[in-house]
């Protein structure tokens, strides 16, 4: 039973920030389930914040997942110079390139601050973040604060805009 409540309480939040990681609804309900069978057949020793166990598990499966498709694809010279493919619509194009560029710009950010910020954005309290990172509630707004200044001006920069305009 505590399985199920377990599966129940944290399938839609884990599987949310994989989606935010991945780009694909799809691939992250996929590699949610992983993390899922990890937790029912190794579980945790401690079971104090599953929660921050299943998003880190979860966060390094669609990272080897990232890294196995991206080695995949150069394998099979099939990645392009962009990394899209043919699209019909101009609106999509863009949104796909928004969401390449926020990924790329969450990769190139340290471990800690990128699961912070993705934990964060999933709807995981402090308390939670604070544990899977291993650090004090108490410094867990400054790590965001300063993970989210972090973001931003990677971001900024990737997309080719000024820093002093906003």
């Amino acid at each position: 039973m505590y399985y199920q409540e377990t599966y129940n309480r944290y399938y839609p939040v884990v599987c949310r920030q994989l989606t935010y990681i991945l780009g694909s609804r799809a691939v992250a309900e996929e590699i949610t389930q992983e993390a899922f069978v990890k937790l029912y057949c190794t579980p945790p020793q401690k079971y104090q914040n599953i929660g921050a166990w299943l998003s880190r598990v979860a966060t390094n499966l669609a990272y080897n997942y990232l890294r196995s498709e991206k080695s995949r694809l150069r394998r099979e010279g099939k990645i392009n110079e962009h990394g899209l493919t043919m699209i019909s619509s101009e609106e999509t194009v863009l949104q796909n390139e928004e969401a390449r560029i926020v990924r790329i710009t969450l990769q190139s950010l340290p471990q800690r601050d990128r699961l912070c910020l993705l934990m964060k954005h999933s709807g995981f309290s402090y308390g939670e973040i604070a544990e899977a990172i291993q650090v004090k509630k108490s410094s867990v707004g400054t790590i965001i604060a300063r993970a989210q200044a972090k973001f931003k001006k990677l971001y900024l920069e990737r997309k080719g805009c000024e820093l002093d305009v906003l």
